[in-house]
C-alpha cells in the first residue's frame, strides 16, 4: 500500500510542484496556436484572464479537497464520498477516457520537435515509432516510483525553460531598443483569426490541476504540501506563458507565422541558430515530461477502482516503491492506440470529457461542505458555502464555451461532441458491468 511507504520513498514539495507543472503545462510549448489564432494582444489577454476564471478556482478547489482527503485515487475518492459510488465511478471513467486523448498529444509534440532537427527522422512510420519510444521509456521511468518521477520533473523543468529564459531576455531587450514595444498591441490579428479556437487551446494549456491529487499517499505531508504546490505551480505556469509570448511579440515576430512548433523559428530569428536547436530539444522534453508526469497521475485511478472491486484485482499489484505496475502497463498500451489522432481533434475531445469530470469535482466540493461539515480541512476555499459554490462558476461557464467551440470538429465521421457524448454515456454501462463482476466474485 502507498500509505505504507517510508518518507524516503515519497515526493517532497519541490518535486510535487515540478510534477504538477508538467501535468498542467510543460512550458510555453502549445501556445503557438493561440498566437496564430488570436494575435499577440488577444493571446496575452487570454493568458492573463483565463487563469483568474479557470486556474485559480480549480487550484483552490483541489487545494481544499486534496488536503482534506489525501487518498490514492484523488478526485475519484472526492466524488465517491460526496455523491456515492455511481458518480465516483463516472468521475473515474470520464478522467480515464479523457486521458486516452490527452496522453496521445504529448508524444505527438515530442515527434513534431524532433522532426525540426532532422525531418527524415520522423518521416512516415518513423514518427509513430518515436512516439511509441516515449510511451515505453516513460513507463519504465514510472516503474521507479513517484519520487523518481517528481525529482526527474525538477531537472526536466530546468532544462526545458532555460532556452526560454534567454529568448525572453533578448526579446525584451530587442523590443524595447528597436521596436519600442509598439508591435505587440498594434499588430492586427492574423488573417482567418479564430478567437474561439484560441480560447479552447488556452483552456487546454491551463487544465490538469487535479491530476496531482491521485498520488496523495506518495507525497510527504499531503495536507500541507498540496495547497502550496497548487498555488506555486499556478503562478509558475502563468509566468512562463506570458513572459515568452510578450518577448517574441515585442521583438517583432509576426503572429501569423505561429503554429505548433514555431518557437524554434522565433528563437532562430531573435537570438540565433544555436538557441533554435535548444528550443527544439526543449520541445522534446516538453512532450516527454508531460507524458511522464501524467502517467504517474492517471495510473493511480484504475488502482483505486480495483481496490474496491470495480476492476480486476491484478490492477492493485504494486512494486516495492508503491507503483501499480499492471495499471502502468495497461494504460500505456491504451494510450499508444490513440497516437495517430490529430492535435485539434484531441483537444476537442479532451476538453469535453475532462470538463465533465471537473464539474463533478466542483459539485463534490459543495456537497462535502454540506454533507461533511466536520471534515478536517487544513486548507479551505476562502469563505463559506456560497464561496464554494461561486468558485465553480467560472470554470463551468468556460467548459460550456469549450463545448460550443467544439461543435465543428469531427472524429471518426461523427461530430466531436457526439463522439465524446457516446464515450461518456458508456460510463454507466461499464459501471453496471463492474458491479456484476464484483457480485460474481462475492458469490
Amino acid at each position: 500500500m502507498a500509505k505504507g511507504l517510508s518518507v524516503s520513498k515519497k515526493m517532497k514539495l519541490l518535486p510535487l510542484i515540478a510534477a504538477t507543472y508538467f501535468m498542467v503545462s510543460g512550458g510555453p510549448y502549445g501556445l503557438e496556436d493561440i498566437i496564430g489564432k488570436a494575435g499577440y494582444g488577444r493571446a496575452l489577454l487570454l493568458l492573463l484572464l483565463v487563469p483568474l476564471f479557470w486556474s485559480l478556482p480549480t487550484s483552490l478547489m483541489v487545494g481544499e479537497l486534496a488536503s482534506a482527503l489525501p487518498e490514492e485515487g484523488g478526485y475519484y475518492r472526492w466524488v465517491r464520498l460526496a455523491l456515492g459510488e455511481f458518480w465516483g465511478f463516472q468521475e473515474a471513467w470520464l478522467s480515464l477516457a479523457a486521458s486516452i486523448f490527452d496522453m496521445a498529444i504529448y508524444p505527438v509534440i515530442f515527434v513534431l520537435y524532433l522532426g525540426r532537427i532532422e525531418p527524415a527522422w520522423t518521416a512516415g512510420a518513423r514518427g509513430t515509432l518515436w512516439a511509441l519510444v516515449v510511451v515505453v521509456v516513460c513507463a519504465a521511468w514510472n516503474l521507479r516510483g513517484a519520487k523518481a518521477v517528481g525529482e526527474g520533473s525538477v531537472g526536466l523543468f530546468c532544462l526545458l525553460l532555460s532556452p526560454f529564459v534567454v529568448l525572453t531576455a533578448v526579446g525584451f531587450w530587442k523590443g524595447f531598443t528597436a521596436h519600442s514595444g509598439v508591435g505587440l498591441f498594434s499588430a492586427a490579428p492574423a488573417a482567418g483569426a479564430d478567437l474561439a479556437g484560441a480560447i479552447s487551446v488556452t483552456l487546454w494549456n491551463y487544465m490538469g490541476w487535479d491530476n496531482a491529487s491521485t498520488v496523495a499517499q506518495e507525497v510527504v505531508e499531503p495536507q500541507r504540501n498540496y495547497p502550496r504546490a497548487m498555488l506555486a505551480s499556478a503562478g509558475l505556469v502563468a509566468l512562463t506563458y506570458i513572459l515568452p509570448l510578450a518577448a517574441v511579440g515585442l521583438a517583432g515576430i509576426p503572429a501569423d507565422r505561429f503554429s505548433t512548433g514555431a518557437w524554434t523559428d522565433a528563437a532562430r530569428e531573435v537570438v540565433g541558430p544555436w538557441l533554435a536547436v535548444c528550443v527544439v530539444l526543449g520541445g522534446t522534453i516538453n512532450g516527454f515530461g508531460m507524458f511522464n508526469a501524467l502517467m504517474m497521475s492517471y495510473t493511480r485511478v484504475p488502482y483505486a477502482l480495483a481496490e474496491e472491486g470495480l476492476l480486476p484485482k491484478a490492477l492493485t499489484w504494486k512494486t516495492t516503491v508503491g507503483v501499480p505496475w499492471v495499471s502502468v502497463v495497461l494504460c500505456s498500451a491504451a494510450w499508444a492506440l490513440a497516437l495517430n489522432l490529430t492535435f485539434e481533434r484531441l483537444i476537442s475531445i479532451d476538453l469535453v470529457l475532462y470538463g465533465a469530470a471537473l464539474v463533478l469535482e466542483f459539485v463534490a466540493l459543495v456537497v462535502l461542505r454540506v454533507k461533511e461539515p466536520a471534515l478536517a480541512r487544513p486548507f479551505r476555499v476562502p469563505g463559506g458555502l456560497w464561496a464554494a459554490i461561486a468558485v465553480g462558476v467560472g470554470p463551468t461557464l468556460l467548459i460550456g464555451f469549450a463545448l460550443w467551440a467544439a461543435k465543428g470538429e469531427r472524429v471518426a465521421g461523427l461530430p466531436a461532441l457526439a463522439f465524446a457524448a457516446i464515450v461518456a454515456a458508456a460510463g454507466p454501462v461499464v459501471y453496471l458491468a463492474a458491479q456484476g463482476m464484483r457480485r460474481g466474485k462475492a458469490v
